[in-house]
């Protein structure tokens, strides 16, 4: 199986897409039940719920050319296990799917996108190590 989307630019996806998946909404004062519950030193390590990010998940997979997008989302279904690396053609025949939501929306609501893109390229015997990092 060789990709047509370039390693890279999968990567770039993972990383926004554990960005996403790592936010927290903040707990503010109304959300207390009891103030003496307060865990205000770990408040700051939460990262609040930033939209920014999620924009930048969906301009990123949105840039991609609608094969890429396809065989982004082929697999995710792959490292999510619904289908075997050895039934990619498969797989890129469910992303396919006319009648199907579309791609963007199907992979913006996959709430482990991070580890089924992981997943998938490790079935595959690829992996973001090293992939963008400078020596």
């Amino acid at each position: 199986m060789d990709l047509n989307t370039p390693l890279d630019l999968i990567c770039r996806i993972i990383q926004r897409a554990r960005e996403v998946e790592a936010e927290v909404p903040a707990n503010g004062p109304e959300d207390e039940v009891d103030p003496s519950d307060s865990d205000d030193a770990y408040d700051m390590l939460e990262d609040d719920m930033n939209e920014a990010s999620e924009d930048e998940l969906r301009a990123a997979i949105d840039d991609l050319a609608d094969d890429q997008q396809i065989e982004l989302l082929a697999l995710a279904l792959v490292g999510r296990g619904t289908y075997d690396p050895s039934e990619w053609d498969d797989a890129l025949e469910e992303a396919r799917d006319p009648d199907a939501e579309p791609v963007l929306d199907q992979l913006l609501d996959m709430p482990l996108l991070a580890d089924y893109l992981d997943a998938g390229l490790a079935a595959f015997d690829l992996s973001c190590d090293g992939v963008g990092q400078i020596d």
